[in-house]
């Protein structure tokens, strides 16, 4: 049987119609499983053997029988069929996020603080396939990284300036500790009045004054009626956790970051305040990412009442 040329190319439904048909071998069942009426599917396969230029059935016998050239195109066909299959499976999970990259920038105290660990854990059960990159990164650096495109997602302790374009929720907000030295004059006590520190150097972390823990400290001081001293001089919590073990200051500190336990340094809960501390995640405003947008979406599950932490 001679079969005439056709141009164009053929669809990922001929090779749909051809394989059902060389599964079924009968054109009636192949149109009935396919939702298609049977001379349809006649034209449909003697539009493919046009287009690939030889045929593909011997209508020479009763039966639907496959030519040698069917038996091969039958094969790639369903080897072209499966990759279309996988990759538009692939495309949907990109599209609901459910694959693809998170670069997350945090601070120490979010590790400290258990939410860290707890919200990526959470999304990885949920989101498996989706890579997650972790840097440490100090707030400011990591503000602008998520501003400029660097950076998906950040865990940061506010007040901080959010430049343009970056959202900030907060989610937890712990109470303020005090650390003080094991041979403080009021470590033994059950609870400190923050007023009683006074005369005291805090140590808080280099920051702006107008910034995380230093702002903290500095509010609940004056929440308490003094002006306190301050010692910006702690790299990091490790860092003012061991200048207050060996009497060097003192430190106002998230609840959270008693965990940090090392000789000679106590915590101990603080009256004559109500300032907190909060955690909060930054983001952009208009992500178009979807494995970020799952991302965000999770923490505001986890934290309907979350609250706009933007200074």
């Amino acid at each position: 049987m001679s079969v005439n040329k056709a141009t164009g190319a053929f669809e990922l439904r001929h090779l749909r119609y051809f394989v059902t048909l060389a599964e079924e071998r009968n054109f009636s069942r192949a149109a009935e499983r396919l939702g298609i009426a049977q001379p349809g599917l006649s034209q449909q396969i003697l539009n493919l053997e046009a287009l690939v230029g030889t045929a593909l059935l011997d209508r020479s016998r009763r039966s639907v029988q496959l030519t040698l050239p069917g038996q091969v195109f039958l094969q790639e066909a369903r080897k072209t069929l499966l990759q279309a299959d996988t990759a538009l499976a692939a495309v949907r999970r990109t599209g609901r996020g459910e694959t693809g990259r998170i670069s997350i920038g945090y601070v120490a105290s979010a590790a400290y603080a258990g939410v860290l660990t707890a919200s990526l854990a959470g999304f990885r059960t949920t989101h498996p396939e989706v890579e997650l990159q972790l840097t440490e990164m100090e707030m400011g650096l990591q503000l602008a990284a998520i501003a400029g495109g660097a950076l998906d997602f950040g865990y940061v302790r506010p007040p901080v300036k959010v430049p343009d374009g970056v959202a900030t929720t907060c989610v937890p907000r712990e109470p303020l500790v005090v650390a003080v030295g094991a041979a403080h004059a009021l470590a033994d006590h059950e609870t400190i009045p923050l007023a009683a520190l006074s005369e005291e150097t805090f140590i808080a972390p280099r920051q702006a004054v107008d910034v995380g823990f230093h702002h903290n400290a500095v509010i609940a001081c004056r929440e308490s009626g003094f002006e306190p001293t301050i010692s910006a001089t702690g790299r990091d919590f490790t860092t003012i956790a061991s200048m207050v073990a060996v009497g060097l200051g003192v430190a106002l500190v998230p609840r959270s970051l008693t965990c940090l336990q090392l000789p000679g340094l106590v915590y101990r809960p603080v009256t004559g305040s109500t300032t907190t501390s909060d955690l909060a995640v930054a983001y952009r405003r208009n992500e178009p990412a979807p494995a970020v947008r799952a991302f965000i979406r999770h923490h505001h599950r986890a934290d309907p009442a979350g609250r706009d932490a933007a200074t």
